[in-house]
């Protein structure tokens, strides 16, 4: 890719993580954040389901979407890997790659960390006149660290803490590499119930992710504030019988930044960069410059349903959508998974609702390994 200047990498990093796909960006008021990666599904389990999950069974990867489920894990300690080549479409040479693991340390409690590296691929810079800067290679990822404890049967709680670097490798003086730290707040709920003398769940979640410090690229100078998200959850799954069960997910998230003014009120948006992220969290549920029914338009859905076959053979479905004058990203998709005795394979694949998506045929893949024997 050949970009002319460092404004220019921060638009196409915006277009990367779907903030302006499907809508041109004088149509709406979409809010931007630096790294939005943290707040893309890393595996394929929740990538099949709509990006659903912090309400669904607890899983290795659950350390990205809810990691106060790993209280309720059946093995004592598991271990993921996951792929996702991004933006296929567009370029050959971005990808995301994750991995997360979990130990329970007994009954009531675990631990668990995750790595999330997002590289753009290789870029070569030039300035303003077409000279060229040099080669770069942009990554960033987020390494973090979570505990988890039950608070009661059906109940538990997590913390987790998170290291963010984001470097564009930009040959440009005025540019370093930035970095932020973060925190995790999560809770997770499960209430085994009898429906037609079935075995049945329902479960509830919430996460707030993200909660820390800005992130300068400039010394400090100017700080941007990372996506700090609300993360509200429900699920209800039964069995139909002994070898075969459903389950269901409904998601609802919603970016606690401050939400863009119009251009013209300079002072408005200038003060809303100054706010502190606790400031900003609060008044992000009334900032919207058209009131509440703009406010709703920034609240995202996904929804998504598995089909499991004997714990064994998994098909999963699922949609999202965002507000078109919030980034406009609305896509099905759909997943397989395979479990063995101590690995399990899932994939899943996006399907665009709008069109001219650059998220289009975007697949995941993850390795599972379940290590309770070692």
């Amino acid at each position: 890719m050949k970009l002319i200047s460092f404004k220019t990498t921060t638009l196409l990093l915006a277009i990367v993580f779907g903030t302006l796909t499907g809508t041109a960006q004088d149509e709406g008021n979409p809010i931007t954040t630096v790294v939005p990666f943290l707040n893309i599904s890393p595996e394929s389990r929740a990538g099949g389901m709509g990006d659903a999950g912090v309400a669904t069974a607890p899983d290795v990867n659950s350390q990205h979407l809810n990691p106060a489920k790993y209280a309720f894990m059946e093995g004592k300690m598991g271990a993921g890997v996951s792929f996702t080549p991004w933006l296929r479409k567009l370029v050959n040479d971005i990808n995301m790659s994750y991995v997360a693991g979990y130990y329970r340390l007994d009954d009531m409690q675990a631990i668990s960390a995750s790595l999330r590296y997002f590289s753009l691929g290789s870029i070569s810079y030039t300035d303003l006149n077409g000279t060229p800067q040099g080669e770069g290679k942009p990554n960033e990822f987020a390494l973090d660290a979570a505990y988890s404890r039950k608070l009661s049967d059906v109940f538990s709680a997590a913390v987790a803490f998170r290291y963010i670097r984001s470097d564009f490798n930009a040959r440009q003086e005025d540019l370093e590499p930035g970095d932020a730290f973060a925190a995790d707040i999560a809770f997770y709920f499960k209430k085994p119930v009898k429906m037609n003398g079935q075995n049945s769940e329902f479960s509830a979640g919430m996460n707030v992710s993200n909660i820390g410090s800005k992130l300068s690229y400039d010394g400090g100078t100017t700080k941007d504030f990372i996506p700090t998200n609300l993360k509200i959850g429900a699920g209800f799954a039964t069995e139909i019988d002994d070898y075969n069960t459903i389950s269901f997910a409904l998601d609802f998230n919603k970016l606690l930044v401050p939400t863009p003014q119009p251009s013209s009120d300079k002072q408005a948006n200038d003060d809303a960069k100054e706010q502190s992220t606790t400031a900003a969290i609060f008044s992000s549920f009334n900032d919207a410059p058209n009131g509440f029914d703009e406010e709703l338009q920034e609240i995202s859905l996904s929804f998504g349903a598995e089909y499991l076959y004997d714990k064994q053979f998994a098909i999963r479905a699922g949609y999202f959508h965002e507000n078109e004058n919030k980034g406009n990203r609305r896509y099905a998709t759909a997943g397989i998974g395979l479990k063995f005795n101590t690995f399990a394979l899932d994939a899943s694949y996006i399907i665009p609702m709008v069109a001219n998506n650059p998220l289009a045929n975007t697949i995941r893949f993850s390795l599972l390994f379940d290590l309770s024997e070692l």
